[in-house]
């Protein structure tokens, strides 16, 4: 077990961070909800925060080592909790992706998994025995994180399994990856695109039509991209203030305090408050590197690193996703949307960072 010589030794200024965003968030989800069946969402919200919190601490205190060195099992739970999902799942909007546990509330094993891909990748790359990334190395460590991410894909969620790419793409570059691997590996994906194109659902393959063309169908799949790019010019420079956005308030932005958060935000909060919470992100991913710098070993280096891959990622879809420039994927943004799996998530994730950073203080 971790141990420090007080609570001055975790990265407060990361904690700090966290919950600035999580308390823009959860003002956000207030505003979004308000008058709406959903208006005590802020609350669970905050419940959700609260938890977070638990869990971080409790991960802050663990040896991560002892993580990585029960990989096998985590990864075995992993898969099993996957295949359980497509079985005994609940299925919301065309998606099997939720169990439920009782009492109104639902949890997303897909998001826990991205812990334990974090950890596959950090332990893969601590027990290599040559300097570089080679051919078969890259073969065994992607068809380990290709098994979940076909499960995920099938339930179906292609943007959570893009993130598991987004772990592995950076611990292939933390490997040092020889250069005409990387050139391999995009001819090959672009051989592969006609194959991946046939295996998508038909609403992929129309939020795909859409993100080229949002107005060829703008009251059905394009309404979202159309409404939310709306919504996020007419912020203007302040905004139109909490509770007054048009768009976000009248209802024509949907889901306004999940996946189109940040659109609700620009709307009420404006160019100023668009600039302070990227500014937050900014920082907190920051952060989380200056952490992997100073982490003891390999493997706690590539944990905060395979961390910041993902929320960067997430945040970059997620943001572009809102102002028309990317695809819409169903990814939230991380600390800010609503959601109790994806916010003990990150909170997990940020207990890690700080494993790692308070190993510097084991004796």
């Amino acid at each position: 077990m971790a141990r420090y010589r007080s609570f001055r030794d975790l990265d407060w200024l990361l904690v700090i961070l966290s919950l600035s965003l999580c308390a823009l968030g959860i003002l956000q989800i207030f505003s979004a909800t308000h008058g709406t069946a959903w208006n005590d969402a802020w609350w669970k919200q905050t419940l959700w925060v609260g938890l977070g919190l638990c869990v971080m601490l409790l991960l802050a205190s663990l040896d991560y080592h002892n993580l990585l060195d029960r990989l096998g099992l985590l990864y075995g739970i992993s898969i099993v909790t996957l295949l359980g999902v497509l079985v005994f799942g609940t299925r919301v909007f065309g998606s099997r992706r939720w169990v439920p546990l009782g009492g109104g509330v639902h949890i997303q094993v897909s998001e826990f998994v991205k812990l334990v891909i974090i950890l596959l990748v950090a332990r893969y790359l601590a027990e290599l025995k040559t300097e570089r990334l080679q051919a078969s190395d890259l073969l065994k460590l992607g068809g380990l994180v290709l098994v979940p991410a076909l499960l995920v894909m099938k339930q179906p969620d292609l943007g959570t399994a893009l993130t598991y790419g987004a772990i592995l793409a950076m611990g292939m570059f933390l490997a040092g990856l020889p250069r005409r691997y990387w050139v391999a590996l995009v001819l090959l994906g672009a051989l592969l695109l006609p194959v991946g194109w046939n295996l998508l659902e038909d609403y992929q393959r129309a939020r795909l039509y859409t993100f080229l063309n949002p107005g060829r169908d703008p009251r059905g799949a394009g309404y979202q991209v159309i409404q939310s790019k709306i919504a996020v010019g007419s912020g203007g420079m302040w905004g139109k203030g909490v509770t007054r956005g048009s768009q976000t308030q009248l209802r024509f932005l949907p889901v306004p305090h999940t996946d189109f958060i940040f659109s609700a935000f620009g709307e009420e909060h404006g160019f100023v408050g668009v600039v302070v919470a990227l500014g937050l992100y900014f920082l907190l991913l920051m952060q989380i590197v200056q952490n992997a710098q100073t982490a003891p070993d390999r493997a706690g280096m590539s944990i905060c690193m395979g961390i910041a891959a993902l929320l960067l990622f997430q945040l970059l879809v997620n943001v572009g996703m809102v102002v028309g420039r990317m695809p819409i994927t169903g990814l939230p943004l991380p600390l800010m949307s609503y959601g109790g799996s994806s916010t003990l998530t990150v909170f997990a994730m940020l207990g890690l960072v700080n494993n790692i950073r308070l190993q510097r203080f084991v004796n």
